[in-house]
């Protein structure tokens, strides 16, 4: 019976773990309050009466949400009593999955105030984003969402501003929401792929403790096969940038599947090799998504390099593209092959993006991929040596063949005079 009460405890813990609201990573919270910091919205405890006065206005907003969210439930059929009641019966399992220091001083009947707003605030949000349907977006509503849309998004998306999961579960049992219009949505605003045809999605295989992990776990993608090189059979390659790559013979191409889960080295003949990453839109808001997406890895995974692929793929994507930048020059040939695409950075916002996010931890997908390139490297070093020669000199050398040819034709010309004469 002890050996069962301990396994069960074991289980809970790692349960919990697994569900739990996470803090930022030092490293991320380094980066800056334009990744950790909402901008219009508070969502859960983590910022709820913290001194942010700017996101007081919104408080208003959640209870018109909540209002509507009552008003809509299964054609109101629910009373507001039965909804409370059901976010109650789960409100002190949610409270554990945050930190004791975030909830204290917040008293149970605040909590669960708290829960039950920014569950409603957070779907009519959702509902207004994948409908037009003026029941699910009444006019003031529906404004302010418009108003603050992008402000909202970017704050919906930070680690430290979730509910968990089973609070929204709850809420969606009296409010429908069409999560898989939403999701592809926003896997198309990573991409700026809004014509690309939608990807069926389901949640039968993976319950997310919060929105950012379900986003991410959809952006991401399952992999077939999870392979996961140590760091140490990979630390000659840290240091390859673009220049290195193509002295090598592997150039940058943009993946057809637009999938952090396709990253990988493919050869291309004797010579050649392609690196495939995915494209990536990059703008004011993306870097902000990408980079509590990879907290949110890196808080799950507190061995990020020993993870499996598909839940280190974002930070691996991340130091990727910052190792391959080392200069301005660099981001240009990152949209010349299509992978930087867009413009809404210029270069030197792309490059000093790319360069405060160096000291992220390695994942296992870029020690795999940096492993592809140090065997290609080795297994091929006569050849990987010839194409070097003559990547760096080629200028010269097609100089000096075009001198060459020059000489052979003044050659030829002079050849009939220099015969007459001899005659």
């Amino acid at each position: 019976m002890e050996k069962a009460a301990h396994e069960l405890k074991v289980d809970m813990d790692t349960y919990t773990m697994s569900m739990k609201i996470h803090r930022y990573p030092a490293s991320v919270r380094a980066l800056g309050e334009r990744f950790t910091v909402p901008m219009a919205v508070a969502i859960g405890p983590a910022y709820y009466h913290r001194g942010h006065d700017h996101l007081k206005p919104t408080e208003k907003v959640k209870h018109a949400a909540a209002y509507h969210c009552i008003r809509d439930s299964s054609l109101g059929h629910h009373t507001v009593e039965e909804m409370y009641q059901a976010v109650f019966s789960v409100a002190e399992d949610a409270r554990r999955l945050y930190d004791k220091d975030l909830v204290a001083g917040i008293s149970d009947d605040e909590f669960l105030s708290i829960m039950f707003y920014d569950a409603c605030f957070l779907l009519q949000y959702i509902r207004s984003v994948t409908t037009n349907s003026p029941k699910a977006d009444p006019s003031l509503l529906c404004n302010f969402f418009d108003w603050k849309d992008d402000e909202i998004f970017h704050d919906i998306m930070l680690l430290e501003n979730q509910l968990p999961w089973m609070v929204l579960e709850t809420v969606m049992r009296f409010v429908p929401v069409n999560l898989d219009k939403f999701v592809s949505i926003v896997r198309g605003c990573l991409y700026d792929r809004k014509n690309r045809e939608r990807k069926r999605f389901a949640m039968d295989s993976y319950r997310p403790p919060h929105l950012l992990a379900l986003l991410r776990y959809y952006i991401v993608g399952r992999y077939k096969i999870n392979k996961k090189p140590t760091l140490l059979q990979v630390i000659p390659s840290l240091t390859v940038g673009i220049a290195q790559l193509a002295e090598i013979g592997i150039t940058l191409a943009a993946n057809d599947t637009h999938d952090l889960k396709d990253m990988g080295v493919q050869k291309k003949g004797p010579l050649f090799a392609k690196l495939y990453l995915p494209p990536l839109s990059l703008d004011l808001s993306r870097p902000s998504w990408l980079i509590n997406m990879a907290a949110h890895e890196l808080s799950v995974n507190k061995k990020i390099e020993d993870a499996e692929d598909e839940d280190s793929a974002v930070c691996s994507y991340l130091q990727l593209l910052a190792v391959l930048v080392r200069r301005k020059e660099d981001v240009h040939e990152l949209r010349t092959k299509r992978i930087l695409v867009g413009v809404g950075v210029t270069d030197k916002e792309a490059f000093d993006f790319f360069s405060g996010i160096q000291g992220l931890r390695l994942g296992s997908s870029y020690a795999r991929i940096m492993g592809q390139i140090e065997d290609y490297r080795s297994r091929r070093r006569v050849r990987t040596k010839v194409h070097a020669f003559l990547y760096r000199n080629g200028k010269t050398i097609v100089t000096v063949f075009s001198v060459m040819a020059a000489l052979v034709g003044v050659l030829k010309a002079l050849q009939p005079l220099i015969t007459g004469s001899s005659s």
